[in-house]
């Protein structure tokens, strides 16, 4: 991590590009990108073409610092290379601050909310995402349905891990996750807020965060997180969201930027040209960058 890195992270305008399927959203990712399931044999082929997938996207100059200020990759992703530099290295010298996702996976269903799977071996992760020049890490929680106890649990187990990747170094994104198809949505959200800010309130002033949420029902719900002096940044997932959903209520919400993954890949696909391709994604890229300055 460094200086230059995190007023990057503070202050440009830009959003963060979400880079970091795993193991479990990899083929529906693949199959958005026109490969299906039956054109590998392996899990090994699996991320070799999510690999050249990822590429194609960094490598495109629609993939550009100018309104792009982060990516967050995937663990297989890290230790792989572009144009024979590691990811990471590639990004941060196209300008770009990159994260690594350090999560394994969501839990089974329990009050009402998924907690996030052990972190089995995080330092040693961490340890290797410091190696490999990374700035900060991402770890999602999902929340499914109201509950008092479960989204004290989520919070509580973000800001758990969250202390212990500050004292690695790196800026940990926290992701509570706030289900869009969830009844109480709205209500959740004002809970989740006031649980946020207690762990904030926490912490020392060597100890900061970036938050990464749902796209709140309530316009500005969040504004008082983004003040917070504790927050880095607060930045939004699409959620499912189509892009021109999830832009339009981007725009509702001052400050807040975007951090989408299926939003800025869905209208790409493997057998587009180069041309297309590039066109493609610099109209995601454009209009995701709109909605995250408003």
């Amino acid at each position: 991590m460094t200086k230059e890195q995190l007023d990057i992270m503070r202050s440009k305008d830009g959003f963060i590009a979400a880079l970091d399927q795993s193991g479990g959203s990899t083929p529906k990712a693949l199959s958005n990108y026109g490969i299906s399931e039956d054109q590998y044999d392996s899990e090994e082929e699996m991320f070799d073409l999510v690999q050249e997938m990822r590429a194609r996207i960094v490598t495109s100059p629609a993939f550009s610092s100018d309104k792009i200020i982060g990516a967050i990759l995937f663990e297989a992703t890290m230790e792989r290379k572009i144009e024979g530099k590691l990811t990471a290295d590639y990004l941060t010298d196209k300008g770009i601050v990159p994260f690594l996702k350090v999560d394994k996976g969501l839990d089974k269903e329990s009050n009402g909310v998924q907690l996030m799977k052990p972190i089995d071996h995080l330092d040693e992760l961490l340890t290797r995402a410091k190696e490999h020049h990374i700035f900060g890490t991402k770890m999602r929680s999902n929340m499914l349905s109201y509950n008092e106890q479960g989204i004290r649990d989520v919070v509580k187990q973000q800001f758990d891990y969250a202390k212990q990747i500050i004292d690695a170094g790196l800026i940990p994104i926290v992701e509570p996750e706030v289900n869009i198809d969830a009844k109480e949505k709205e209500k959740m959200e004002v809970l989740l807020k006031d649980e946020i800010t207690a762990q904030l309130d926490q912490l020392s002033e060597e100890q900061n965060v970036m938050l990464k949420l749902t796209i709140p029902t309530v316009a500005d719900t969040y504004k008082k997180l983004m003040e917070h002096p504790r927050v880095v940044r607060v930045v939004a997932l699409s959620g499912g969201y189509p892009i021109d959903v999830a832009n339009k209520k981007l725009k509702e919400n001052k400050g807040l930027i975007a951090s989408f993954s299926r939003a800025l890949t869905q209208n790409l696909r493997v057998d587009q040209s180069d041309e297309v391709f590039n066109k493609t994604l610099k109209e995601a890229v454009d209009s995701i960058y709109d909605a995250s300055i408003t």
